[in-house]
């Protein structure tokens, strides 16, 4: 046999080629960890290492359900969602359904093996291509999860809970879980007649389907596996959280179907296993916790793994051409002698690693203090302010600081302020994307007896030394009435809402509500959501005005949909429409000035960044400090917008 033939010629140097292509992504990860290690004296710590396994179960659960479709030479782009609808079934059937725990879990599991069935029924017998069967299921699950929760987080049932918790203090539950999910995914795979029937309909579904095989079938089986392991993963993620978040998840296919590809598996199908799968999850972790430790942005972070992911292709690519071995369950002898190889190889890395770890020690020791800052987005002006002030006031003082992006993701926050806590900051300030989902982690910074400062949101079920934030209700009750006074307390208004389910939204558009009830003669005749986007905002506004052309005002929840808006009003923004914002960010002070926007609800970022550095500051050093501390709202308008500077 030629396969054979290839096995038995190669000397030395052509073995080790041969190996190093085989396991492509073992070898990755090893120098990964030595890299790390030798960049960062707070890489390879206990701690860390059981932070960057926690930070790879969700992902890697994930993975091992795509694993499945992949080898079978489909594709699935609708785990993320699945995973956040399964969560939000169980939290809703069991807080506010009343439905015993045990089943509300069963239901969770069966809507995302529910979920798969009919992937795997639009891809089988309605003929649709997986990649677009997945895309339907993509919007239909996320948006089924936003209906139930009505956009906002479901507390998570304390029993199940617990999956986001250690057992005897040390070995988190998230790990053992992705653990047990990875020998079964092993067990499936290599162990199974399903599992050989992935490989063979991967490799050829018309040989595969002329043998005997019944194709349809096995492809409602495969998909419907990969519905059930996105279930284990969203509520794992949950229970990490201690919340259902109806937008959890989002974008966590891509990362799934990342670490099969960097793990071995060939988009073509065919070939793919749950140990390649596992490592491709952890190099995603590692280069995410490595990256968050250098302090490196979440924007480049994106660079890396995308070429990470491009480098894996190639590889994968020089593999097939260079005849090397596939990453099938079940390929032949020689397994042995690669087990030693990745003993010898493991140990060499964790010498090479300690070694540059302790070189670390003592070398790093400083008197200059050292605070993270993670804010739920960098993609809003308001947050890039909040920044600048405390990049600002941590230059005045000397202190160190490191800021992180959490992309309004709960579960990414959760993993930057883990990592905080691990590098042993002197304190931490978090804007969390959610006050529930920050909770767990803020309480791992707290037994640590790291100081956590909570700046424009505070974190529900944990302990903070101080609160640094604005009264959003306050903020929204301002708006109404400076609104409804502009109008002469009659006329018809829409509202722009923010991204469903954050705190901010929330307690916006609860003052503006309460706001309004004191001028009846003021009607909201619609309110969508736009996501606190621009590009979106001037979308909903396009559309809003088609059924509402008579509008006479606008209220957006912050000035970036307000600024949408006004694109779309026209020359109504200022005249005939009166628009007010919220946030007071430099673009909607220019708007203001203009006369385009008639207000803005400023909060004075730059002062909640300030604020927030000093605090954490002053109780890192033991200093007392206010609990809460209340940053005013100001409603600027033309006249006063030029004594204003944020």
């Amino acid at each position: 046999m030629a396969t054979d033939t290839l096995k038995s010629k190669p000397g030395a140097s052509g073995g080790l080629r041969r190996l190093l292509l085989d396991n492509g992504a073992l070898t990755a990860l090893i120098v990964l960890v030595i890299a790390m290690s030798a960049l960062s004296g707070d890489f390879l710590t206990t701690d860390n290492l059981l932070n960057v396994g926690v930070q790879a179960a969700v992902t890697a659960i994930l993975a091992f359900g795509v694993t499945f479709v992949i080898v079978s030479a489909g594709i699935d782009l609708s785990v993320g969602s699945v995973a956040a609808l399964s969560a939000t079934v169980l939290a809703w059937t069991a807080s506010q359904a009343g439905v015993p725990v045990p089943i509300a879990v069963l239901l969770a599991v069966l809507t995302g093996a529910a979920c798969g069935l009919v992937n795997g029924f639009l891809v089988s017998y309605g003929k649709l291509p997986p990649f677009i069967a997945t895309l339907a299921m993509l919007s239909v699950g996320r948006g089924l999860s936003l209906v139930i929760s009505q956009g906002s987080p479901i507390p998570f049932p304390d029993s199940v809970s617990h999956l986001g918790d250690t057992l005897g203090d040390w070995l988190p539950v998230p790990v053992l879980v992705m653990i047990v999910l990875g020998l079964v995914t092993a067990l499936v795979l290599g162990r199974t007649y399903i599992g050989r029937s992935m490989y063979a309909i991967g490799g050829n579904e018309e040989a595969a389907r002329l043998s005997g095989l019944r194709v349809k079938r096995q492809k409602l089986a495969i998909y419907a596996f990969s519905g059930l392991f996105a279930a284990a993963a969203g509520i794992v993620l949950a229970a990490r959280l201690s919340s259902a978040q109806p937008q959890a998840a989002q974008g966590y296919e891509l990362d799934a179907i990342a670490a099969v590809v960097i793990g071995g598996a060939s988009l073509a199908g065919g070939t793919g296993k749950a140990s390649g799968t596992l490592i491709g999850a952890l190099i995603l972790a590692v280069l995410r916790n490595g990256l968050n430790l250098l302090s490196v942005s979440a924007f480049w972070q994106q660079v890396v793994i995308g070429v990470v992911i491009a480098l894996a292709v190639l590889l994968d690519t020089a593999r097939r051409k260079a005849g090397a071995t596939p990453a099938a369950a079940g390929a032949g002898g020689g397994k042995g002698r690669q087990a030693v190889t990745y003993v010898i190889a493991a140990v060499v890395a964790v010498a090479v690693a300690g070694t540059t770890s302790l070189l670390h020690g003592g070398a790093e020791a400083g008197t200059k203090r050292k605070i993270g800052l993670s804010l739920s987005t960098l993609n809003n002006p308001f947050f890039v302010q909040i920044r600048a002030g405390a990049q600002e006031e941590a230059r005045k003082l000397g202190v160190d600081l490191t800021v992180t992006d959490a992309q309004n993701d709960a579960s990414q926050q959760a993993n930057q302020v883990q990592n905080f806590t691990s590098e042993g900051l002197s304190s931490v300030v978090v804007n969390p994307v959610d006050s529930d989902a920050a909770g767990p982690s803020v309480r791992s910074a707290n037994k640590a007896d790291i100081p956590v400062v909570a700046v424009d949101r505070g974190v529900n079920k944990a302990d903070t030394a101080a609160l640094v934030a604005s009264d959003n209700v306050e903020g929204g009750e301002l708006g109404a009435e400076a609104l409804a006074e502009k109008l002469g307390g009659k006329g018809t208004i829409v509202i722009l809402q923010g991204q469903a389910g954050t705190s901010a939204s929330r307690e916006r558009g609860a003052g503006f509500a309460a706001g309004l009830k004191k001028y009846p003669g003021i009607e909201v005749v619609a309110q969508q959501p736009a996501d606190f986007d621009r590009t979106k905002g001037l979308d909903v506004m396009t559309n809003l005005l088609q059924a509402h052309p008579g509008i006479t005002g606008v209220f957006a929840e912050n000035d970036e949909m307000a600024l949408g808006a006004i694109k779309a009003l026209g020359a109504k923004a200022g005249k005939s429409v009166q628009v007010v914002g919220f946030d007071g960010t430099p673009d909607g002070l220019a708007a203001v000035r203009n006369g385009t926007l008639y207000a803005s609800v400023a909060q004075q970022p730059k002062e909640l960044g300030r604020i927030a550095v000093d605090n954490a500051l002053r109780a890192a050093e033991g200093k007392r400090v206010e609990k809460t501390v209340k940053v005013p709202v100001k409603v600027v308008t033309r006249q006063n917008v030029a004594g204003f500077d944020g």
